[in-house]
């Protein structure tokens, strides 16, 4: 073959793979989260509802921070996330891109999710963001605040339920204004509830079903030195347990209360699990799976955590931009 020939050749070919890009070939970018994430898991619950496999996409393992940035310069397709709502990181992506796209699911695919997860169908209205002409179809869970019975002691856990209700004013993040009372015990259902917290919300008037775990920690061996795993910092966790952490450290006298950048809710019931963490924020449903002994912990129950109180809905947000011309999941097995 003569160098021209060659040469025709590439251009042949580099035409065709532009042909192929411009129509949306090959397999696309998605941001899944990062490992041992509960972002990781429902977004592999969310994929297999359509019936796309490990080999049908491109995994990312980015936190959702990263990932936005990952949308807007063109290297990531779609990001999956559990967020707040409204989420500023989507706000901001769209501030930088003009262009985001939110990706509704089908009502057979939230019914196939519903059937194997404790996600729940939620739907996104189109007020929350100024970039949705409709309503989005999507799924929720809670965040919840999770304790290490190991350390946390009864008078401790009823104080940070505590402030979590009546200090809640003070906290700035937006997600903050869902700690009320008449939410404290959203997504604690199945899961061992800590002492202490029970005392405080049946004081309040609410009614406690849940079994009340046991607690090792004692007012008297009480240590100064906390920890809080968050998640990642372009996530709604880790500002908004920044600001929990403040409010307990202002008004729970004697403890200092850090919070940590975690991969969220798997590793921060792991890291309690290993007494390596005394507080956790986390989606209820790997908090169940924690605690029973299910998918990322089977076979390793957690028995040295309980359920503190409600933080806000967390709610599955699929964004992607206008110019990759993708409609929804089932663009991704043309």
């Amino acid at each position: 073959m003569t160098k021209l020939h060659l040469r025709s050749l590439m251009v042949v070919l580099l035409g065709a793979i532009l042909v192929l890009s411009a129509c949306g070939g090959g397999k696309k970018n998605i941001a899944i989260g990062p490992p041992a994430s509960e972002t990781n898991n429902v977004a592999k619950i969310v994929l297999d509802a359509y019936g796309v496999g490990d080999g049908d996409y491109k995994a990312f393992l980015e936190g959702f921070g990263a990932a936005a940035d990952g949308v807007q310069d063109g290297n990531i397709d779609i990001s999956i996330g559990i967020l707040g709502l409204p989420a500023a990181s989507i706000e901001s992506l769209q501030a930088s891109a003009g262009d985001v796209k939110m990706i509704s699911l089908s009502d057979d695919a939230i019914k196939k999710i519903e059937e194997k997860s404790g996600y729940k169908h939620f739907t996104i209205p189109k007020d929350t963001y100024d970039f949705l002409t409709e309503d989005v179809q999507t799924i929720t869970a809670f965040a919840i605040l999770m304790g290490n019975t190991n350390t946390i002691d009864e008078e401790l856990g009823y104080e940070l339920a505590k402030s979590m209700i009546e200090n809640a004013s003070e906290n700035t993040h937006a997600q903050a204004k869902q700690m009320i009372l008449e939410n404290a015990l959203n997504g604690a259902e199945g899961l061992l509830i800590h002492p202490g917290a029970k005392k405080y919300y049946e004081e309040q008037g609410l009614t406690v079903t849940n079994e009340v775990a046991t607690v090792s920690a004692s007012e008297g061996d009480r240590k100064s030195e906390f920890t809080l795993g968050t998640g990642s910092q372009g996530g709604t966790y880790y500002p908004l347990g920044g600001e929990m952490a403040n409010l307990w450290n202002k008004y729970i006298d004697g403890i200092n209360v850090t919070n940590m950048e975690t991969g969220a809710s798997v590793e921060n019931m792991s890291s309690i699990s290993k007494d390596q963490m005394d507080l956790g924020m986390s989606v209820h449903v790997p908090a169940l799976n924690a605690l029973n002994g299910k998918a990322d912990f089977e076979g390793n129950p957690v028995s040295n955590a309980a359920f503190i109180g409600h933080i806000y809905p967390e709610v599955v947000q699929i964004v992607t931009r206008e110019k990759t011309k993708i409609k929804g999941f089932e663009d991704l097995k043309k």
